[in-house]
């Protein structure tokens, strides 16, 4: 019989839960089902698959993210605005460790609401670089310059992987302080 309530809405946002909880790589539909007091054939009636979760939890978190990356930067421009991001891209990371490596699964392209999530975290990035003038082909290449330095950043962080006796707050600081520079002085593109 299933579960009063349970829907595919319920069961991705559990899906995060747990991930937090125990890592994405650690999580499975079968620790899923127990956590949600279901059987495992059962999940199939709300995601397909493995690969179906990760999809739709990947939409859940982008849009997420998005939602955090808008707000820090709001009524900012420049340099501020570019902090601001990027603390709220951290502390995502931080407060979320276990779903904030699904952030990085590129959006299906068959799923609307995955598409509109990563283009509103995209639209937050674009945003904070107009206010250095890059738009077009430039905002793309900075985007994913900004992108790969704090993903990076958060991700050896995640691991352990900054063992060397400085404080790692001001490590991150900055990084952020050199991509604002980076960013103030991009070179134009030869297009």
């Amino acid at each position: 019989m299933p579960r009063v309530g349970l829907n595919q809405q319920t069961v991705v946002r559990e899906a995060a839960r747990l991930a937090d909880e125990v890592g994405y790589q650690q999580l499975t539909l079968a620790a899923l089902a127990g956590r949600l007091g279901v059987a495992l054939p059962s999940l199939y009636k709300h995601v397909r698959g493995a690969d179906a979760l990760a999809q739709k939890l990947s939409a859940l978190v982008t849009a997420e993210l998005a939602t955090e990356l808008t707000a820090a930067a709001a009524g900012r421009a420049g340099g501020d605005a570019l902090r601001a991001m990027a603390d709220a891209y951290r502390d995502y990371a931080h407060r979320h460790p276990g779903r904030y490596p699904a952030t990085q699964q590129v959006p299906d392209p068959t799923d609307p609401e995955h598409v509109e999530a990563g283009e509103r975290a995209v639209g937050a990035i674009f945003a904070v670089l107009r206010g250095y003038e890059l738009t077009g082909e430039d905002a793309v290449d900075a985007t994913r310059a900004l992108r790969s330095a704090l993903h990076g950043f958060v991700s050896l962080e995640a691991a352990g992987g900054f063992g060397l006796p400085r404080e790692v707050d001001r490590s991150y600081h900055q990084l952020v302080a050199s991509m604002d520079i980076s960013l103030r002085s991009w070179p134009a593109s030869d297009r």
